[in-house]
């Protein structure tokens, strides 16, 4: 079988790039549905794009590298692309984009998409060797039980990280990575949840189910987003977001509910409310269980008028900067995306073709570009898919 291009990965960067690849083009997964991550995302209505996606949003050893195809193939024209299908969507907080009925329609668009372009989809087919040639590479596929030959001129690698291996996750594209002998940067679960030791964790079970707004901090960089105690540590979006910083053995800062000042209100209500209880009174500015916790932190008892200033200021400076240390995350079982991939020095930031080898391009969450919790890792995916898209159109009329 003779293919211009040949696309390993029909999730959101394969479809993309499949989108606009032009010519003879296959994708194939091994999974038995295509973007399958994308149905599942923002809670089965897919945070499809930000708004304010930007360079800065994004994570990787060259932080210019993702500039090209971002500015080439923005938010804006994603949105066109979903207005153009007639898909309704809204704003749900900090420009993150989702659709106002399903998930689903995202997939029925990229599948569209790719379909208006001529491009073909297998499903339940998985590689069994990749051997490059003079005139491009020699690809053997299973599929239903039969073993098939593929040539083409373009091999796309969209096969996504290790994240969520419930939904077929499985590194096989960092497998061919190495095989082309390209440089990897260290891989690790980003956006998860952070778990505690047995010491911090029995307190913080106590607090299971609570949310309070928060500023998380780590590394010099801070989150003011929602903070979520679970049983098994700490989540919400402040934590999934910090978490692409943290480090083993770093602590994180917490700054409970920063859009309050405490410190002051406390010493207001003193002069017009002493004789309540320092807990009681807290309630009133924290959940009462949070509450409760932080003050048997700060070994600090009695009613509010019993407290000096100074004491207020150092029960201020715990609510403000709390100190807690992860021993780790909850792994790639629920990570959102990996970090890390193949070095963004081996590829063209343009065409995200691999600068030793002619053809093969690497796109999506495989390569070394981490977006923040929000719509950004989708859009690195409908930009780089879209940029390899168009090199492999471009390079079949040289």
């Amino acid at each position: 079988m003779q293919l211009d291009t040949l696309i390993i990965g029909a999730g959101a960067a394969g479809m993309m790039c499949a989108a606009h690849s032009g010519g003879r083009t296959l994708v194939i997964d091994h999974a038995k549905s295509a973007g399958e991550k994308i149905r599942i995302s923002g809670g089965g209505r897919c945070n499809f794009t930000n708004m304010y996606a930007a360079p800065e949003n994004f994570l990787s050893q060259n932080p210019h590298f993702c500039k090209s195809a971002l500015s080439r193939y923005t938010q804006w024209d994603f949105i066109d692309l979903v207005a153009r299908h007639n898909i309704s969507y809204h704003e749900k907080t900090l420009g993150q984009l989702f659709c106002d009925t399903s998930a689903k329609d995202i997939i029925r668009m990229l599948l569209d998409e790719m379909t208006k372009a001529g491009a073909d989809l297998w499903l339940q087919t998985s590689v069994t060797d990749i051997r490059k040639q003079d005139t491009g590479f020699k690809v053997d596929l299973e599929t239903d039980g039969t073993r098939k030959t593929v040539n083409c001129q373009n091999l796309v690698i969209a096969c996504g990280g290790k994240s969520i291996p419930k939904m077929g996750a499985s590194g096989f594209g960092y497998q061919v990575a190495r095989q082309f002998d390209l440089t990897m940067t260290d891989t690790r679960p980003a956006l998860v949840p952070l778990t505690f030791g047995d010491d911090v964790l029995s307190d913080l079970k106590q607090l299971a189910g609570l949310s309070v707004p928060a500023r998380v901090s780590c590394n010099g960089t801070s989150f003011d987003e929602g903070l979520l105690f679970t049983h098994r540590g700490l989540s919400g979006p402040s934590i999934l977001q910090i978490s692409s910083y943290w480090r083993e053995k770093d602590a994180i800062s917490i700054h409970l509910d920063p859009a309050q000042n405490i410190d002051t209100e406390l010493k207001s209500r003193r002069t017009t409310s002493g004789r309540r209880n320092l807990s009681t009174t807290l309630a009133d500015l924290l959940p009462a269980r949070l509450a409760q916790h932080m003050i048997a932190l700060s070994g600090l008892s009695g009613n509010l008028a019993d407290q000096s200033d100074q004491t207020l200021s150092l029960l201020n400076k715990l609510l403000t900067n709390w100190q807690l240390t992860p021993i780790g995350s909850e792994g790639y079982r629920t990570a959102e995306v990996t970090l890390g991939g193949v070095s963004t020095n081996m590829l063209s930031s343009k065409t995200m073709e691999v600068k030793t080898v002619p053809g093969l391009y690497f796109i999506g969450e495989i390569v070394d570009v981490t977006g923040w919790l929000g719509g950004y890792n989708f859009q690195w995916a409908w930009s780089s898919g879209w940029a390899a898209g168009q090199a492999t159109s471009s390079r079949l009329k040289q």
